[in-house]
């Protein structure tokens, strides 16, 4: 058959296999993997030989020096992790810091002759070692062969030799392991790899040449050594805390945290810079774009995890993400900061959280908070888009800015939670406290999202029939009101708010916004004159369930009378001010006298709020009203957080180490409802492991008693941390303080 005159129809694409596309590689890019995990690694040959062998092959090395056994010299009690401040960690392994001279202890078959017999100690991380980039060091016991890290013999007897080894201040941080390598003159042996000989390399916050040295022992001590945590929330004028277990020194912990950096793919000769980790980190916390730790969830439903005012601490939820390989559910805002925190004090990096109230989320890209009101001076909830947060949590961490200018190290921001991307990456920071507070937003990483975070303003605008907008009210001094970590050395509560941000309406502060100005934050320039009737809320403190009365203030500044068209709106908020529901409006008429002040009293009864309440239960009154002589808008806004009941904690008196001890959680449904699929947690920095309780129902006016057996590890003061969760009540916690003796 002839195909003469026969045509071909283009396909419109070519076929594509099945399933995801293929994983891109550096093959063809570079001779070698780069290097990004600190787990898989290269086995180094027993014997180097210099040359080739003979036809009889190489004679009996027997009469050359050889390796008996090498001591790390690894027990917490020994003098390596306790020189090192590593003594608390859970870990068979030797743990060191860099900067800071350790010991090996090594035995030979015969003694060490200096003159004659030459050996070095290598180390070596990642895969494919090079010396060239810092992911292979020999070390010497002399310094006829300088290298970055310094070696020298501390002491001989017999056939064993103490070498004391100095990692350099500024090397690779992460799991290396070690070989002992003599030389004789066929070749280099050295021993076979044995994990008896791994050894993990931290930050040193006590040493002045590492970028991260903070040289003050009592912040030392609180924002790397600690294990206890106070975590702020609630309100600015109603401070609630809670309790957090790091622990940082957990078994597997510390694994874990190198995981999250080998699961981000950060290549290891990066792992010394902490302004990278640290970067990098921020990203990998949150699992938005790149499958990191936790998921964030601010819906209410926690089916499918765990929700997040039930954690306790940090250890479950890292342990989680390095066994299973996949986010841990769920996070919201104080979660993320305090896991962060657990990993930048397990590497060695000082950190603490910090709490923000009031704290502006703006989406617009400016430095105002829109709120947008009718004519008739009623929010217009469809049209107001930005959000004040009660509070956020985020992280500072200590070092240096080798990459800014002289001043801005010290305490950087940096923060998980996915807000927005930066780069490309769901990520914030580090960027510098000290940038933010001068208004220098230019310099990196993202000071002007935490400079508007703190300083934004509050704009009411009044959006006529045509869709103009005028700003009718501008509240300067809302958003930031207050910042707040917990006290070096005591467990008491410290405002660095000072340390954002210049008193309000100060020379210097006035000076920090044009700056900022000058780098693209946008204010709202114009300033409506004060309305002459001011318009007050009272703060209250409300436990759940309770019925309420709410006293609203007006105050007549002017020998006028006036009238207000007043509007009143209450509504169950998430801690983000997002509203959930709307369960309470008014539209009262206010008559004032010339100078008189008035009151308006409203009732807030339960069972309008209590069926609508989200985690956290914050009540959000807003109310706006409209001089009816003069046009003028009056407004104020009060966050009123209900108090949940308490878990009631107790120890067993006379605790020691290694022996059995009680801790008994107590709760009493106060309600008149019944509280279903019920989750009790408790733990312990070193003292119990993270354990928990599934109540199917607890009846209303019923109690629940829960005794745990637990044996400490470690002696010291510590606490027992519990919390209780259902879908019906979050955020019900207790503690109690328990010392142990040796």
């Amino acid at each position: 058959m002839s195909s003469q005159g026969a045509t071909v129809t283009p396909s419109s694409a070519p076929p594509t296999p099945s399933g995801l596309p293929p994983k891109v590689t550096n093959r063809g890019r570079s001779t070698d993997p780069i290097s990004s995990s600190n787990f898989d690694s290269t086995n180094i040959p027993e014997f180097e030989p210099f040359g080739l062998p003979g036809p009889r092959g190489f004679p009996p090395l027997t009469e050359f020096l050889d390796i008996s056994e090498v001591d790390m010299i690894r027990k917490p009690e020994e003098s390596n992790k306790k020189q090192h401040h590593t003594d608390f960690f859970n870990s068979i392994d030797l743990i060191v810091r860099r900067g800071q001279e350790f010991q090996v202890t090594i035995t030979f078959n015969r003694p060490y002759n200096a003159a004659k017999d030459k050996f070095a100690v290598e180390f070596t991380i990642g895969t494919s070692p090079q010396y060239s980039k810092g992911t292979y060091i020999p070390v010497f016991p002399n310094k006829e062969r300088p290298t970055s890290w310094e070696g020298r013999i501390n002491n001989t007897a017999g056939n064993t030799v103490t070498i004391g080894v100095t990692p350099a201040a500024n090397c690779i941080v992460g799991k290396y392991q070690m070989y002992v390598a003599v030389m004789t003159p066929f070749g280099i042996r050295r021993t076979r790899r044995d994990d008896s000989r791994n050894l993990y390399i931290l930050f040193n916050p006590w040493v002045a040449e590492d970028a991260v040295f903070l040289d003050d022992e009592t912040e030392r001590q609180e924002c790397v050594m600690n294990e206890i945590g106070i975590i702020y929330h609630g309100a600015y004028d109603d401070i609630a805390e809670r309790n957090w277990n790091y622990g940082q020194f957990n078994y597997g912990v510390l694994d874990a945290c190198l995981y999250i950096m080998d699961r981000s793919e950060m290549p290891i000769t990066n792992r010394g810079d902490p302004i990278k980790v640290t970067r990098k980190a921020s990203a990998m916390l949150n699992s938005r774009d790149d499958e990191g730790v936790l998921v964030g969830n601010w819906s209410g439903d926690y089916t499918y995890g765990v929700a997040p005012t039930s954690w306790t601490g940090s250890t479950d939820i890292l342990i989680n993400y390095l066994k299973s390989k996949m986010p841990v559910c769920y996070a919201q805002c104080w979660v993320y900061a305090a896991v962060f925190n657990t990993f930048l004090r397990c590497l060695g990096i000082p950190s603490r959280v910090v709490t923000n109230y009031f704290s502006a989320h703006d989406n617009d890209g400016n430095l105002k908070t829109d709120i947008i009101l009718d004519e008739s001076g009623r929010i217009d909830r469809n049209r107001t888009r930005d959000s004040i947060w009660n509070y956020h949590c985020w992280n500072e961490c200590f070092m240096s800015r080798p990459d800014l200018p002289s001043g801005f190290g010290g305490w950087q921001v940096v923060d998980a939670t996915p807000q927005e991307t930066s780069d490309g990456m769901y990520r914030c920071g580090p960027a510098s406290v000290m940038a933010i507070k001068h208004g220098q937003t230019c310099y990196p990483f993202d000071a002007a999202f935490v400079f508007a975070e703190v300083n934004s303003d509050v704009v009411f605008y009044s959006r006529n029939r045509e869709g103009t907008m005028e700003p009718v009210k501008v509240n300067r001094t809302h958003v930031g009101r207050l910042v707040l970590t917990k006290a070096p050395g005591n467990m008491t509560r410290r405002d660095i708010t000072d340390q954002y941000k210049f008193p309000e309406g100060s020379t210097e502060e006035r000076t920090v916004l044009e700056k900022a100005e000058e780098y693209g934050c946008k204010r709202e320039k114009s300033d409506p004159p004060p309305a002459d009737v001011d318009l007050v809320l009272p703060s209250l403190e409300v436990n759940i369930g309770d019925d309420f009365e709410l006293s609203l203030e007006f105050i007549n500044h002017s020998d006028q009378r006036h009238i207000v068209n007043t509007y009143i709106s209450g509504s169950v908020v998430y801690y983000t001010g997002v509203t959930a529901t709307e369960f309470l409006f008014m539209n009262p008429t206010v008559k004032l006298g010339p100078n008189e002040s008035v009151k308006e009293l409203v009732v807030v009864e339960s069972k309008h709020y209590m069926k609508h309440l989200v985690e956290q239960a914050n009540l959000n009154f807003i109310a706006t009203g409209k001089v009816k002589e003069t046009g003028q808008i009056i407004s104020a806004m009060k966050v009123v957080p209900l108090h949940n009941p308490k878990l009631t904690v107790t120890v067993s008196e006379g605790g020691r180490v290694s022996e059995e001890m009680t801790a008994t959680v107590e709760f009493t449904n106060p309600f008149t409802f019944n509280l279903e699929d019920v989750y009790v947690r408790m733990e312990g920095p070193g003292i119990m492991l993270p354990k928990q309780k599934y109540y199917r129902l607890i009846p209303a006016g019923f109690s629940l008693v829960w005794v745990e057996f637990f044996t400490p590890q470690r002696a010291g003061s510590s606490r027992v941390i519990a919390t209780l969760d259902c879908p019906t009540l979050t955020q019900v916690h207790g503690t109690a303080s328990v010392t142990i003796e040796p």
